[in-house]
């Protein structure tokens, strides 16, 4: 369980993102908490003066392609970090494990392996209301985090 509200942080330790260019990836798949984490990420963003022009949003269905869209948004010069959203719920087969492995591995190769910081917001959930909890709700929003984690790699 998450120790602090995801949505907290020290405002004077986030540099200006006005002269920053940033790719999010986001599963279609769980979108009541992906758009949740996606309206976060946008907001905090914009906050730290990122123009909405320079905020590029894709889809991919689910989150295992979170992979693949990371990795095309890496190969594009334009982009100072990339931010993967998405979110697996645990059901009754190995499924979810498969998946959270999975993607946790491509991302890490990812950010092993180019110049540009793929940021983690993949929410791996036991049941719905952890995800809601984690996506707006009393444990804040995952995507404010992303954000800050992408503005301060970007600087990095």
């Amino acid at each position: 369980m998450a120790t602090k509200n995801l949505s907290e942080y020290n405002i004077d330790s986030v540099p200006d993102a006005s002269n920053m260019t940033f790719g999010i990836v986001v599963s279609e798949w769980n979108h009541e908490i992906t758009g949740a984490l996606l309206e976060g990420c946008r907001n905090t963003l914009e906050k730290h003066g990122a123009l909405p022009e320079n905020i590029h949003v894709k889809t991919v269905p689910g989150s295992f392609e979170l992979i693949y869209g990371a990795r095309q948004m890496t190969l594009n010069d334009g982009y100072d970090a990339v931010i993967i959203l998405g979110c697996v719920i645990r059901g009754e087969t190995p499924h979810f494990d498969y998946i959270c492995q999975g993607v946790t591995q491509g991302i890490a190769r990812l950010n092993a392996t180019n110049n540009i910081p793929v940021v983690f917001g993949l929410l791996t959930t036991n049941d719905l209301q952890q995800a809601k909890d984690r996506a707006g709700g009393r444990l804040g929003n995952k995507g404010d985090e992303c954000a800050v984690v992408a503005i301060k790699m970007a600087k990095f």
